[in-house]
């Protein structure tokens, strides 16, 4: 198996940036869009558990969409052959200075790569 192969890095990549520019601006449509549309799909947050997608677009849809900018730092990307992926960082939001982690697991699947598993925790 080959990690970090080059060209997965660089789509991993390119989709989790495209993933923070979704966050930051509450992009709900997008954001659904690269999470797995899947009852599967689960999301740890810093103060709920989200089992499947419609938990997941029930949480996007009511949270506040206030203090989402941030800064990253420590931010790693590992790819695991061609179909499996992990992205990990720190974040520092703008407004209120909490800082927290985030994980996430991308799968390539049929319809792309999709994010299957997701953590945020503050700290």
């Amino acid at each position: 198996m080959q990690i970090n192969d080059p060209e997965t890095l660089a789509e991993v990549t390119a989709l989790f940036r495209r993933y923070e520019t979704a966050l930051v601006a509450n992009d709900l449509a997008t954001l659904d869009t690269l999470f797995w549309d899947s009852p599967l799909v689960l999301r740890y947050g810093a103060g709920e558990n989200l089992y499947g997608i419609e938990a997941i677009r029930a949480f996007r849809a009511a949270r506040p969409a206030g203090d989402l900018a941030r800064d990253l730092s420590n931010t790693v990307i590992t790819t695991f052959g061609r179909d499996l992926a992990t992205a990990n960082t720190e974040f520092r939001r703008h407004g209120s200075g909490r800082a927290g982690r985030q994980s996430q697991t991308w799968a390539r699947l049929p319809e792309g790569w999709r994010i299957v598993a997701a953590h945020v925790s503050l700290l």
